[in-house]
């Protein structure tokens, strides 16, 4: 991935699953049609799914390896790569930007509460000082913006809906602190 954390997070999310287990494209698919766990954050049809794997397998972030099965088709299994890994653990590392947040933040969340608490914690203390950084600067513009109605109503908008971020992830501050 050339532009590294730039790329749309279902990439980030094949590495992940496969960081934690070699798996066969129908069995990725599988776990991304489920409708828990990424399956909520992320859908991909079969034909797409098979298109990143073979992108992420030209720039050596995956491996195949073919597996025969006595009389049924061999099977390709996907293995990350050392270099899947590094790229992986550096779009863990950085906070989702606004327009990312739905999507990155809640795939983010789903690997780094799996067993790994301080990740998680980090993860939840930086997307908090950002969205507070995204609030206060909503604020900033709202009061300059007093005046005209229709552009107060949109900042008191997008105050509200970074105001439900916060309370939310301290929702999701709770539930780690619970489980760790």
């Amino acid at each position: 991935m050339d532009k590294e954390i730039q790329a749309p997070s279902i990439e980030y999310c094949l590495l992940g699953l496969l960081g934690e287990r070699p798996m066969h494209g129908y069995e990725l698919h599988r776990e991304l049609s489920r409708k828990t766990g990424l399956g909520l954050i992320w859908t991909v049809k079969q034909a797409q799914l098979y298109a990143i794997l073979a992108k992420l397998e030209a720039e050596a972030l995956i491996r195949a390896e073919v597996r025969v099965q006595g009389n049924r088709p061999a099977r390709r299994v996907f293995h990350l790569s050392a270099k899947g890994e590094e790229v992986f653990d550096a779009w863990m590392g950085a906070v989702a930007a606004r327009k990312d947040f739905r999507l990155d933040f809640l795939a983010k969340l789903y690997f780094a509460r799996q067993g790994k608490p301080e990740a998680a914690r980090i993860l939840l203390s930086e997307q908090r000082r950002l969205c507070s950084s995204w609030l206060a600067e909503m604020r900033e513009r709202g009061a300059s913006s007093a005046d005209r109605d229709l552009d107060a109503l949109v900042y008191r908008f997008r105050i509200g809906q970074l105001e439900s971020m916060l309370a939310w992830l301290d929702e999701c501050s709770a539930y780690i602190e619970e489980r760790a």
